[in-house]
This record gives C-alpha cells, sequence and structure tokens, in this order.
C-alpha cells in the first residue's frame, strides 16, 4: 500500500523535532548508506523510541516526497490533530500569557503558510488559523517549510473565518489586520490579547473579513515594491509584539 503523502514528514529538522514532539511515529526511511551528520542522530532517536529504520533508495525518498527536498530521510508520522480555537486561548492561558494568535486569509503557497508557522512558534504564538477552503492545508511542503514548529504550535481549521474573528472579540481579543493602508505598526499598542490577521499572497485580507477586524496595521515601504512577502511582514509585525510585550 501506497504512504498517505499528508502523513509524510520530510527533511532532517522536521523529523528531528517530529522524534522530540511525541508525536506517534510509524517508520522513518533514510538514503541507504548515509549515516552520517544529523541522520545518525535520527537513526539513534529512533531507536530509542523503537521505530522502525528502512535504508531505501532516493528514489523511494523522492516519491515519498513528491520531488521535495528531503535531505535524505521522510518519516510516516499520525495524522495531525487540529485544534479547537479555544484550545488556542487556553494554550495562552496555561502560560499566564495574553493569547497571540495568528489567522491566515488565503494563503495558498504553502511555502509561505509554512514560514509564517515557523514565525509564529518561534515568537511564542499560541496558535494558527486556516480557513477550511482557499488556503494551503498542513501538507508535507507547510511541514518541511515550518522546519519542525508544526509539532509545537496549534493549528485550528474553520469553516468561517468572519465568524471565528467575532468568536475571539467576545473572548476578549483584539484583532488586528495587517494590511496597506492601515496605521504605522510601530506606533501600535499590542501588549493586550489579540489575533494577527495575515492575507494572501496577491489578494490580501478579504474585504469583509478585514471589515471585522478593530485595527488595520502596514509595515511602511521604502522602496520600489508596493508590499513584503506575507511571511516577511509576519515577522516584522510579531517581533515588534514581542519587543513591546517583554518590556
Amino acid at each position: 500500500m501506497d504512504e498517505n503523502i499528508s502523513n509524510v514528514i520530510i527533511g532532517r529538522n522536521p523529523v528531528i523535532e517530529l522524534l522530540k514532539s511525541g508525536r506517534d511515529v510509524d517508520k522513518i526511511f533514510i538514503n541507504r548508506g548515509e549515516h552520517e551528520g544529523s541522520i545518525k542522530l535520527i537513526i539513534a532517536e529512533a531507536k530509542k523510541k523503537n521505530i522502525p529504520i528502512l535504508e531505501v533508495e532516493k528514489a523511494k525518498l523522492n516519491s515519498l516526497s513528491e520531488g521535495a527536498s528531503h535531505q535524505g530521510v521522510a518519516a510516516i508520522a499520525a495524522d495531525i490533530t487540529y485544534a479547537d480555537v479555544d484550545d488556542l486561548i487556553s494554550n495562552a492561558e496555561s502560560k499566564g500569557e495574553k493569547p497571540l494568535i495568528i489567522i491566515a486569509d488565503g494563503i495558498e503557497d504553502p511555502h509561505n503558510l509554512g514560514a509564517v508557522i515557523r514565525t509564529a512558534e518561534c515568537a511564542g504564538a499560541h496558535g494558527l488559523i486556516i480557513p477550511k477552503r482557499h488556503s494551503a492545508g498542513v501538507t508535507q511542503v507547510v511541514s518541511k517549510a515550518a522546519a519542525g514548529a508544526l509539532e509545537y504550535l496549534p493549528v485550528a481549521k474553520v469553516p468561517n473565518l468572519t465568524q471565528t474573528v467575532n468568536y475571539l472579540k467576545e473572548k476578549g481579543l483584539w484583532i488586528f489586520a495587517a494590511e496597506t493602508g492601515g496605521e504605522d505598526y510601530l506606533k501600535c499598542d499590542y501588549n493586550v490579547p489579540m489575533a494577527l490577521v495575515l492575507g494572501g499572497e496577491g489578494k490580501g485580507i478579504s474585504r469583509f473579513l478585514g471589515e471585522n477586524c478593530d485595527y488595520t496595521v502596514t509595515v511602511p515601504i521604502y522602496g520600489k515594491i508596493n508590499s513584503l512577502n506575507v511571511s516577511n511582514a509576519a515577522a516584522v509585525i510579531l517581533y515588534e509584539i514581542v519587543n513591546q510585550r517583554r518590556k
């Protein structure tokens, strides 16, 4: 039987973080004869956990990764379990922190979504929300781009982002939309329970969702290009949030 591609984790760092996370792992494939560097660490950790290790030809790894860069290793993991929106709020409360939730509105490029997830986890966000439609799902490409962050950042998948935003507002969160035409992001107060809405490539944040946000914040552009990549904009704003909350 073919492996379920959605359960394949590829790349050395993602597999290392997978093994650390405690998520169930069925087996690990490594490139035949490749036992050096971080592959050696992966093999040792897998043996500790009694996870089968299969040495295979590169063609097998290429097939599992659907042509993406696998760095000589792939793991077959249990299905990712999506969180509820309330789980993300509870995640913040359990740490004694004000909620910081990321909402990805129609980010269709899996590399961008993975990069946003990686940045969000590094910045200490408490979770990410994606829509069920018109968005990249949690695929192996997203997982690879996230570099292991998916093992630690809860992700909720919801049918309607606008309804979700209004629910978060009822729970006491302020909603910030990262979009052109808003207030300079450096002049905003983020030391509040909040969610940051990021728009998709080209289209930005959908009109109706944007109208239901409390604030619009903008990263100023000084060059010829009119906007930042969504993952870059996320990094800039998230670390300003971190900076304010650490003072």
